[in-house]
């Protein structure tokens, strides 16, 4: 009577590279402004990460730049503000603790910042689509007034609130949300609305990535797709959400987390990776995948 025993395929995975993905431009010169500032001698610290991913901020506090969550806890001579912003508040805080201030903000979020700002002393009402917990949300809503503004991420949410009570609406987006995607939201609001109008806001980094996130899991030669990022990435995880949706999909946020097992008969493997994922994660991922036997298969004896 035959048995099954096992059997190691020895050729190696094809890996296929999304056609956009990783850092985008404001998270490239935030990193790199805060490594010149380091490597000039500079002392600081960070508040909250610089980017949202471990591995860069493992690599600056190497650098001595650490990581803290308040104003308060900084000893060093200069406060780093991330890529994601601050509220305006937060410079003359800073200021006020004799700080002095590297400002790493995506000039992406500056434009809200500033385009908000207008459209409040014009009289609109502000809405923002996006999480209210994002850095880059709380950045633009801190400082409000809460009668002046609401956060919307559902039409449930949407539909909630009486839109008819407010002369004229504008609208902002998170920029790590893809617009087109909360096309809906935005609709059952100007349905119930007197006037609405949308800022002109888009990060189109992140669009380009998740269309090309969506063309790689439509893509017939690829079988499986790791999305490299962070844990606190919400760009990076709104990638996998696209990606699970057509194929296998795992988020890892280095080599060391990839398994074998997800592998098993897997010929070719699609990679993307968030806005904040450095060019070096990517590509130790992608050596670990090109090297790794596809798993171990049965055969008869």
């Amino acid at each position: 009577m035959s048995r099954p025993s096992l059997a190691f395929l020895s050729s190696d995975m094809n890996v296929k590279r999304a056609a956009k993905y990783g850092f985008c431009s404001g998270v490239r010169i935030a990193d790199l402004k805060v490594k010149r500032f380091a490597a000039g001698g500079g002392r600081g610290a960070i508040l909250g990460q610089v980017v949202h991913n471990e591995r860069v901020v493992e690599e600056m506090e190497r650098l001595g730049v650490r990581t803290i969550d308040e104003i308060d806890s900084v000893q060093e001579p200069t406060i780093v503000f991330s890529a994601h912003g601050v509220p305006p508040s937060f410079h003359d805080q800073a200021k006020a603790a004799g700080l002095h201030v590297l400002d790493t903000t995506c000039k992406f979020v500056y434009d809200i910042h500033r385009e908000a700002a207008k459209a409040l002393s014009d009289g609109y009402h502000l809405i923002f689509i996006g999480d209210p917990k994002h850095r880059e949300v709380i950045g633009y809503t801190h400082d409000l007034d809460p009668g002046s503004y609401h956060i919307v991420t559902t039409i449930e949410g949407a539909d909630a609130i009486d839109w008819t009570e407010y002369s004229k609406l504008k609208v902002f987006y998170q920029t790590t949300l893809n617009a087109e995607e909360f096309e809906d939201v935005v609709n059952a609001i100007e349905r119930r609305a007197n006037a609405v109008e949308r800022g002109d806001t888009i990060c189109y980094a992140t669009k380009e990535n998740q269309d090309a996130a969506r063309v790689l899991a439509h893509d017939p030669e690829v079988e499986a797709i790791v999305v490299i990022g962070g844990k606190k990435s919400a760009n990076t995880k709104h990638l996998w959400e696209i990606c699970r949706e057509a194929k296998p999909s795992y988020l890892v946020q280095g080599a060391d987390d990839l398994d074998p097992a997800w592998f098993d008969g897997v010929h070719t493997v699609g990679v993307t990776a968030g806005s904040s994922t450095p060019d070096y994660v990517i590509v130790e991922v992608e050596e670990r995948l090109s090297t790794m036997d596809r798993q171990t298969v049965q055969m008869s004896e």
